[in-house]
């Protein structure tokens, strides 16, 4: 009998041991932990770099607030994808300080632009203000937008142009999409592709221009970690230069939004990328970046997807 006791006493000691696991596992505590540390870090940079993004040698936020009529470039090549915009509810993730998300306002849109960097959020507001276009712009982590945005769906979610790197989950992110997506509506991303994402960069030997695959195509859970302080950041001084990325492959892109509902309507790959994303590739005339002639059909840089919500 005694020995009975003592063996239901250690089975009960496991029972309690794995029902505090579950507990944690359950809250998401484990991984909040290091998900913390990665969003903290990706947004204490991404923080810094609005003083440089605003002036005249980063996006050029007083250029356009005196030009009535700019549309910024990511936008002018995006705007055929998205048709006629007069009207329509637009919702624009990871906005930055809504340079994009404006022109789509100038283009007749009513614009909502959502971002993790309170002061991406504090200089968006500035630039609506100061540049007489409307927009609405809410501070919130890109996972919690059904939360921050309340009741509330869009014609047209619209993203990218260096913005899904920046989530360690694309399942959850796809989610989120037709949430805040009408019964009908159109959602549309140009991002650079996960084969560039792959590529290895930087490179030290400035006379190397092999293009060798170094980092994973797939999401794994493990970010690839570096340091930007230069590069796209203007004039900026920044003091938190580690970043943490993740690349999501075609599948797991598609797939997340596919398994919401959304049936893909349209997708091409490009030649080109916003940034110089190897140090041997050539800025056109358009300003964005390819690389050298010989090496130019080799891989994707960019992607655009354009899907409806059923």
């Amino acid at each position: 009998m005694l020995h009975l006791c003592s063996v239901l006493c250690v089975l009960c000691s496991v029972f309690c041991v794995l029902c505090s696991v579950f507990c944690v596992l359950s809250s998401g505590s484990v991984d909040a932990v290091t998900h913390d540390e990665y969003y903290d870090a990706n947004r204490a940079n991404w923080s810094e770099r609005v003083a440089g993004h605003w002036m005249p040698d980063g996006y050029d936020a007083p250029g356009f607030i005196a030009d009535k009529d700019r549309i910024t470039g990511v936008v002018q090549f995006d705007h055929p994808y998205l048709g006629d915009l007069e009207g329509r509810s637009l919702l624009h993730l990871q906005c930055h300080f809504g340079m994009d998300t404006l022109s789509l306002a100038r283009l007749g849109a009513a614009v909502t632009g959502i971002d993790f960097s309170p002061e991406a959020i504090a200089a968006a507001r500035r630039l609506s203000d100061e540049s007489g276009t409307p927009g609405r712009f809410v501070e919130t982590e890109l996972y919690l937008t059904p939360q921050s945005v309340v009741d509330e769906q869009f014609d047209l979610v619209y993203t990218g142009v260096g913005a899904i790197n920046w989530l360690p989950d694309i399942s959850r992110w796809g989610e989120v999409v037709a949430t805040m997506l009408k019964p009908g509506g159109v959602f549309y991303i140009r991002e650079c592709h996960p084969v560039a994402w792959s590529l290895r960069f930087p490179i030290e030997d400035p006379h190397d221009e092999t293009l060798t695959i170094e980092y994973p195509y797939f999401e794994v859970a493990d970010p690839i970690s570096w340091d930007l302080d230069v590069g796209d950041v203007g004039s900026a001084v920044i003091e938190n230069a580690r970043i943490f990325e993740w690349n999501h492959g075609l599948g797991e892109i598609m797939g997340a939004l596919t398994s919401q509902g959304l049936a893909i309507d349209l997708y091409e790959e490009h030649r080109f990328l916003e940034w110089q994303g190897q140090h041997h590739m050539v800025q056109g005339d358009d300003g964005r970046w390819r690389l050298p002639k010989h090496q130019r059909d080799l891989v994707p840089l960019m992607y655009s997807l354009r899907a409806h919500k059923m």
